[in-house]
């Protein structure tokens, strides 16, 4: 946080303690609404909703509600009366209202739709009829299109009239029956003469999206295509909304932090229960117990082992680092194949060299590591057999390891499932189990060498 929001929290949070609320009025009357709802981050429930209450513009309210995650504004809103929650919403993007109406409760949601008995409330149930990961759940039914048997003058006067629609930086052609027929810049509109048809200068082949596609693939189209906004049409190439860059933007990073808080074994609705210990606990705790049930599979082996053990209990000295090592590659490989399936660098078309790159990968880190931890268990223990079974039980492992993480991101991927819950607790736990097997399955065959 810089310096100026610093001093401004300090100061919402004064005014707050001593219920000065004229005077914070006045404060959120002169700052930006991005800088008040940046504020939100760090002020609990209570403060937020004070905080929220005294906002008396509606437009204003709606802006910071536009930035803030849409659980949060449920939350907010919930609190007020219902036509002051209608008045917020109608000065809301469809998009950004349809995503706070979904998080609210149905009968509140149903209320609010009664009253807003305009174009505004059936345009919000248009988009409430589509899955909020679609295209059709993130797009904005506000668009600016032109018909394609219009001239250039036609269509500069009517952009000139234009209002109330989501920034113009393509312009969309359509037919009569409102299919999406081509797209043209505004360059173009301006370096042609005024009688020329549309028709004639626009580009037919238009990069579009279906309202079904999952907004990750949208994502991913948009980049790929370094575009600033991206047209939505039906399954009749009907056009129904757009995606400007800005709801790619959160669309990446929602999807980004998903694959994170998936990958630690956690969850983001962990932000919706602020201090709350025990639904907290609740939601980290089926991702420990697979990591238990781990262990208890990886101490049943070490039992089943024990004959191996005791012969050779140096053996135990090096069990912490075999399954510690495995446990780091494989996650390293599992992150970097998450990674490539999120961003459309890796697909099962190059899966197979995927495999063989982490294959080498974990075959040069463990020869390495091999021959470093080989050469401390023979100086420590003074066996040279000893040493060798430590480094080629480390190669070994660490190559297991690293395909592994390639083959059950890849799986996860294949049957549906996010392959981020892949990449921490599934693998760790996987190659404890193997690296375990690995190294007393290599000390039992050269057994008779080290007792």
């Amino acid at each position: 946080m810089d310096k100026k929001l610093e001093m401004l929290l300090d100061t919402v949070r004064k005014l707050i303690r001593r219920g000065a609320y004229p005077n914070l009025t006045k404060v959120i009357a002169k700052t930006h609404p991005v800088d008040i709802a940046h504020l939100f981050r760090y002020l609990d429930l209570k403060e937020q909703r004070i905080l929220f209450n005294l906002i008396e513009e509606a437009e204003t309210a709606a802006y910071v509600l536009s930035e803030l995650e849409h659980s949060v504004g449920a939350q907010l809103l919930e609190q007020i009366e219902t036509e002051t929650i209608t008045e917020v919403l109608q000065e809301m993007p469809y998009d950004d209202a349809v995503d706070i109406i979904r998080n609210m409760p149905e009968e509140l949601a149903e209320e609010i739709l009664n009253i807003m008995q305009d174009e505004h409330s059936e345009e919000i149930e248009q988009l409430l009829r589509y899955d909020e990961d679609t295209a059709g759940g993130i797009m904005s039914t506000e668009i600016f299109s032109l018909s394609q048997d219009l001239t250039v003058k036609k269509a500069v006067e009517s952009l000139q009239q234009a209002e109330d629609v989501e920034m113009v930086f393509y312009l969309y052609v359509t037919d009569e029956h409102n299919h999406l027929v081509g797209v043209l810049s505004l360059r173009q509109l301006l370096t042609v003469p005024p009688s020329t048809l549309l028709k004639d200068i626009m580009i037919r082949d238009v990069i579009s999206v279906r309202t079904d596609m999952d907004q990750e693939e949208v994502a991913l189209l948009v980049a790929k295509y370094n575009i600033l906004a991206i047209p939505v049409v039906d399954d009749g190439n009907k056009l129904m909304g757009i995606i400007t860059v800005d709801d790619v933007i959160d669309v990446m990073r929602q999807e980004a932090t998903e694959d994170i808080y998936k990958m630690a074994g956690a969850s983001e609705e962990e932000l919706l229960y602020g201090y709350k210990s025990f639904k907290i606990a609740r939601l980290r705790l089926p991702w420990l117990v697979t990591n238990l049930f781990g262990g208890v599979v990886t101490g049943y082996l070490m039992w089943r082992f024990k004959a191996t053990l005791e012969q050779v209990i140096a053996l135990i000295s090096f069990i912490p680092v075999i399954t510690g090592m495995g446990g780091n590659v494989g996650g390293q490989s599992a992150t970097i194949v998450v990674r490539g399936f999120a961003t459309g660098r890796i697909d099962f078309s190059t899966l197979r060299q995927v495999f063989f790159k982490e294959l080498r990968v974990g075959m040069i880190m463990g020869a390495v590591c091999g021959l470093v931890v080989g050469l401390v268990a023979f100086i420590w223990h003074h066996n040279v057999y000893l040493g060798l079974v430590v480094g080629l039980a480390m190669v070994t492992a660490m190559t297991v390891a690293a395909t592994m993480g390639v083959i059950a991101t890849s799986f996860f991927k294949k049957i549906g499932i996010d392959p981020a819950i892949a990449s921490s607790p599934f693998v760790q736990t996987a190659n404890d189990i193997t690296g375990i097997l690995i190294y007393f399955g290599t000390a039992t065959m050269f057994l008779r060498y080290l007792a």
